[in-house]
């Protein structure tokens, strides 16, 4: 099966459930009709039915029972909905994503999945996926990462202190040192739920543990039960990082083998239990090689054409070799903003930071050399390499990865609160 990442992207799994029904025009054929209104705009039943299909297409690889008919229609139902009001969110504050962002992106993907780019409408057509519906579907889908990005992302902040705490971490902790594939069940809690109903939540996790401890399907059970974003998925969260993993689940994870289940565990606003599906072992010290270097851009444009520019660059070379200051020309010359207050420097870098043909450069260049003028996308260079080295970049890595930890802990319950205060402030008539 082609591997894709789309919106509605849903691994289902084995039943039949029935699909909305639809009224036959004359002709046979079926037409289209209002799945459900969301504030300005609608769910077609068209949509409810394709991904419904999806499903049941998925879910022959799978052979697992899926809840009840009316249960999952109602399940992809109310993932529509959402879609639709944040894709209405995205509209109001002005997110587009452009045609050339979406073709990098099913460039990535044909790339991931080893195969060309012309070829894919074929491969997905095979899977039942018109490409026009994988397009639409994949634009929706990085419409709402930034969206997310924006409304919630940029609201979490990660202190120093979380930082250091994070660090002392991966010194001796089991989990933070190993990958993870995780699989979830979520049940969420109102605001301000009375004890009453915290406790109705609490038996409820119970029961569906009870289930799965007598053999009942994980991924089965998370369909049905769960209202985490990846309920419809079998509630897989993938293969992550351990210090990714939500803080919330390491001290519920740390003791469990591949293929073990947590009990059910509270946090501040659900009610969880976690799966094991797989773990191995995963931070190791790392070396890196690394250039520093400086270069100077004359950027091509209304007023100075290609070759002007290339001959600004060779009269300061010339200049250059004459004794002048290569970083008191790059102040003066460079059109970098971001090098050219720094007299063109560059900082240390990894493979791969720069642009193909930057990077061709560099890496034919001895230690003191400097180029002759060449072109790139942002226009005509000449670079000097200051220095090499192989830089043990561990401790940098760490930080790195708990920054992305804590702000992946922080995001999972921002999101869930974000989302459900969407879903709560819109106005919404299911006519099914």
């Amino acid at each position: 099966m082609f591997k894709f990442k789309c919106l509605f992207a849903i691994v289902a799994l084995s039943a039949a459930p029935a699909v909305a029904a639809e009224e036959l025009s004359e002709s046979g054929e079926f037409l289209d009709g209002v799945a459900a209104i969301v504030n300005e705009g609608i769910v077609l039943k068209s949509q409810l039915r394709d991904q419904l299909a999806m499903i049941l297409r998925q879910a022959d690889t799978q052979q697992i029972q899926l809840p009840p008919a009316n249960v999952l229609q109602d399940q992809v139902l109310e993932r529509l909905i959402l879609g639709e009001v944040q894709l209405q969110r995205a509209a109001r504050i002005g997110l587009h994503v452009s045609d050339q962002m979406l073709n990098q992106a099913i460039e990535r993907v044909a790339q991931q999945n080893d195969v060309r780019l012309e070829d894919m409408p074929a491969l997905l057509a095979k899977d039942g996926i018109n490409y026009a519906d994988f397009r639409r579907d994949l634009r929706d889908e990085i419409t709402l990462e930034q969206l997310r990005r924006i409304d919630v992302g940029q609201r979490i902040n990660v202190s120093p202190r979380e930082i250091e705490q994070c660090i002392a971490d991966l010194e001796d902790n089991v989990v933070v040192n190993s990958d993870y594939s995780l699989s979830h069940i979520l049940v969420s809690l109102p605001e301000a739920a009375s004890a009453e109903h915290i406790e109705e939540v609490r038996a409820k996790l119970d029961d569906i543990y009870q289930q799965i401890m007598d053999g009942a399907d994980f991924r089965a059970m998370a369909i049905r039960y769960s209202e985490g974003p990846t309920a419809l998925e079998g509630g897989a969260l993938g293969w992550m990082p351990g210090e990714q993993v939500p803080t919330l689940f390491i001290d519920v994870i740390a003791t469990l083998e591949a293929g073990e289940i947590s009990k059910p565990f509270r946090s501040a606003s659900s009610f969880h239990l976690v799966k094991v599906n797989e773990l191995r072992s995963a931070l190791q010290r790392s070396e890196i090689n690394q250039v520093k270097a400086r270069h100077i851009l004359v950027t091509p444009n209304e007023i100075i054409d290609d070759a002007t520019a290339q001959q600004r660059l060779d009269d300061a070379l010339t200049r250059i070799k004459d004794g002048e200051d290569f970083a008191e020309l790059a102040k003066l010359l460079s059109d970098d903003p971001g090098s050219a207050v720094v007299g063109g420097d560059l900082g240390w870098a990894e493979a791969g930071s720069f642009v193909p043909e930057f990077e061709a450069m560099l890496n034919s260049m001895a230690i003191g050399g400097i180029s002759e003028p060449f072109r790139s996308p942002f226009g005509w260079h000449i670079i000097e390499v200051l220095d090499r080295r192989v830089y043990d970049n561990t401790e940098d890595e760490k930080q790195r990865r708990c920054d992305l930890r804590i702000r992946n802990d922080k995001m999972e319950e921002e999101t869930q609160l974000w989302m459900r205060r969407l879903r709560d402030e819109a106005y919404v008539d299911k006519r099914i």
